[in-house]
């Protein structure tokens, strides 16, 4: 079997990097797939393993700098076509929407800002909103017509079967992997006293300063803490979307000098992530819509105890292996922080038992998954006998 890969609307963040990991980990001739046709624009394809059955083609395939009107002219008629002529049986769609004629295809949930009115709402009316408007409306169309769908959480696929009723017959659950460049074992937890001026209780919140990941709330719950006395600071990392860095930058200037404790990095280089992990003592997350967290991951891999997000997937992610708070409510994200820094065993607990579980997370996992259940709707979509013989 032949399969291809419709990556053009992957352009950067979390799309690319499954991708690359999924091929990087996949060994898909276990799954009857002799040759894999991945059409891309030429940054994600540069992000690609050299494999000996994977072909990148960008012949047709928009770049980063193209419309999307391009990009969707692409997908209705180029894909389809370039996909036959390869002798695809197959089209995998990561990016979750497909607007061609190519069928059996499969595509997968990434973005849960679209099916959650709250979150949606969050942009009032702006560009954004639109944006996000237009992408349920594609992404559902999509998932209705789709021969399978792949979910990486369970939260994912409850949240969107009632936006979108209509799901394929053929539905799974994949959840990511995480790179092992995060691994580190839980370190011995010191006890509160041994923080002070010279070495302060450090908190790390990694992840796009945007509406949903209430940065501004973090920043009032560690003033109040470091007002109180407590020796903490807090490392904000990531990029930004403007009208939200610029809500928490007005929030900063508002807490005065008690804010000094709080530095905002901006963004930096997926592989100087690891080093801000080994430097902290505490991984924060405070986002009220994911996906699938992989900062959440990063940060149970890293082998920190972690305080997290009560919202969305995250207690599915993280189960009871850390402690939860209100993201919108800089008072509980206070408490949880206040109660692991007082106590040394439970921080130890917690970071011991998130690591275990982050091992559960693998790529190799992932690629195994998926590729079985490409093979599977390939094999159930096929005219009788056409594969019989692992064409």
């Amino acid at each position: 079997m032949r399969l291809g890969i419709e990556a053009s609307n992957l352009r950067a963040g979390g799309g690319i990097t499954h991708l690359a990991e999924l091929l990087r980990a996949a060994q898909p001739e276990r799954h009857g797939f002799s040759q894999v046709i991945v059409w891309a624009g030429a940054g994600t394809l540069r992000s690609l393993p050299e494999r000996a059955w994977l072909v990148s083609s960008n012949p047709h395939a928009p770049g980063p700098g193209t419309t999307w009107v391009r990009r969707a002219l692409w997908q209705r008629r180029g894909v389809a076509a370039a996909a036959r002529a390869a002798g695809c049986n197959i089209l995998f769609a990561p990016g979750g929407s497909y607007l061609g004629s190519f069928r059996p295809f499969v595509t997968m949930s990434r973005n849960m800002q679209p099916f959650e009115p709250q979150e949606l709402r969050r942009h009032g009316w702006s560009a954004a909103a639109l944006r996000l408007r237009l992408l349920r409306r594609l992404q559902s169309d999509s998932f209705r017509r789709a021969d399978g769908l792949i979910f990486l959480t369970r939260y994912a696929r409850e949240v969107i079967a009632a936006v979108v009723k209509a799901l394929p017959a053929m539905t799974t659950i994949i959840p990511h992997g995480v790179d092992a460049r995060f691994a580190r074992p839980p370190r011995e937890q010191l006890p509160a006293a041994a923080y002070g001026a010279q070495r302060p209780f450090r908190i790390l919140y990694v992840s796009i300063v945007n509406v949903y990941k209430h940065q501004w709330h973090v920043a009032e719950a560690v003033a109040r803490l470091r007002a109180a006395g407590m020796p903490v600071t807090l490392d904000l990392v990531g990029p930004a979307y403007p009208p939200a860095l610029a809500r928490l930058r007005r929030t900063l200037a508002r807490l005065g000098p008690v804010a000094e404790c709080i530095r905002y990095h901006g963004a930096v280089e997926h592989a100087e992530l690891p080093a801000f992990y080994a430097a902290a003592d505490l991984c924060l997350f405070a986002s009220s819509c994911e996906n699938m967290p992989n900062i959440l991951l990063e940060g149970m891999t890293s082998g920190l105890p972690i305080a997290c997000s009560n919202r969305g997937p995250m207690p599915e992610v993280l189960g009871s292996t850390g402690l939860y708070f209100d993201p919108e409510d800089p008072d509980d994200i206070a408490r949880a922080v206040r109660t692991l820094i007082e106590s040394a065993e439970l921080r130890a607990t917690v970071a011991r038992d998130s690591f275990a579980r982050a091992q559960g997370y693998s790529w190799e996992r992932c690629a195994s998954e998926t590729f079985g259940f490409l093979a599977q709707v390939a094999r159930r979509c096929a005219p009788q006998g056409r594969l019989a013989s692992g064409e």
